[in-house]
């Protein structure tokens, strides 16, 4: 029963750690696309940038669902110490979300009127928010929660630190790489160029804060140095960075000659990465620095009766995003239309 016990927390965990990354994967471009339209003003190409996730737009967010539901049904102590410590963020984070689904859909009611300006400008700015708001809480996390007998002790800007708010950028300059490469897959023409361009300067922008943030993050805490400089952590934890340069040089690569695939899977392996380096770091935290996984776990029948009921759902939600991609698969122009 110990071992039962013992190994649940973490087979949740990683399905929780598989659900983030997924909504990162798959909600991270549609919102860089929102804060692509900064810089681009022309209204027919526009269109074509949203009709490239309309189809699919809805469903990547039910990941952020599922994350939500783990963290609330299997880490219930988690969820009261983050929630209260990050309801500021998490709350505006929740109203960009909306204003920018009505947004999404109020710019083609109003396509050809004054009105449409103003909400492809809630489109832009609702994404822009989400994305920070991700980030920071996200960075607000890593750098640590002040807590007391078990129950968030801190005040309501505590997250509020040069640390968050550099994670908050780094993350939107990410998404908006994710929008820019996805652009260069799903597009023709004068925009796949534009793109092009865009996701160059993107990608020296978040190669900056990924080394930041690689920097940054092991003096917060003892811990997290150790598990990164200690022998034999180091010899398991070295391919990481690595990498990461292997995948930055590809990505440069890629857009030079014209790839079109390629730079958006280069993108996608930085995110999953970085989360790996962190899910590295904190590990086995739940609540960095002081409570673990199985702090704050629901008891273990519980956790199990969820897990049979995930074990059923999870594959039927991975089936229908996999079909739903492959459906609307290929590129999009202007003589192409969802709404």
């Amino acid at each position: 029963m110990m071992d039962f016990a013992h190994w649940l927390p973490i087979v949740w965990a990683v399905i929780l750690i598989a659900a983030i990354t997924i909504y990162v994967i798959l909600d991270g471009f549609d919102l860089g696309i929102g804060m692509l339209f900064a810089l681009e003003r022309d209204r027919g190409r526009r269109d074509v940038m949203v009709n490239t996730i309309a189809p699919v737009w809805d469903g990547n967010e039910t990941w952020m669902v599922l994350g939500g539901a783990v963290l609330y049904g299997v880490f219930p102590g988690a969820y009261a110490t983050l929630l209260p410590a990050f309801y500021l963020p998490i709350v505006l984070m929740l109203l960009a979300l909306i204003f920018r689904g009505v947004s999404f859909e109020f710019r083609v009611m109003t396509r050809g009127t004054a009105r449409e300006a103003l909400w492809d400008t809630g489109f832009m700015a609702g994404s822009g928010i989400a994305a920070f708001c991700q980030g920071a809480i996200l960075g607000g996390v890593v750098q640590g929660v002040s807590v007391t007998d078990g129950a968030f002790s801190g005040g309501p800007l505590d997250w509020l630190t040069p640390f968050s708010v550099f994670c908050g950028i780094s993350v939107t300059c990410g998404y908006a790489l994710l929008g820019a490469t996805w652009l260069v897959w799903r597009t023709t023409g004068t925009l796949e160029a534009s793109c092009r361009r865009w996701a160059r300067r993107l990608a020296a922008g978040l190669f900056v804060g990924i080394v930041a943030v690689s920097l940054w993050t092991p003096l917060l805490h003892a811990p997290y140095l150790r598990r990164w400089t200690d022998w034999p952590n180091i010899a398991f934890v070295a391919p990481v960075p690595v990498l990461v340069v292997v995948l930055g040089l590809l990505l440069a690569a890629s857009l030079r000659k014209g790839h079109t695939r390629v730079p958006f899977l280069c993108a996608l392996g930085w995110f999953f990465l970085c989360l790996s380096g962190l899910g590295i770091t904190v590990w086995p935290y739940a609540v960095p620095p002081s409570l673990t996984l199985w702090d704050v776990s629901s008891p273990p029948s519980s956790q199990f009766f969820q897990l049979i009921g995930t074990a059923i759902l999870l594959p039927i939600i991975l089936t229908y995003t996999i079909y739903s991609y492959r459906v609307f698969r290929g590129k999009v122009t202007e003589a192409d239309g969802y709404h």
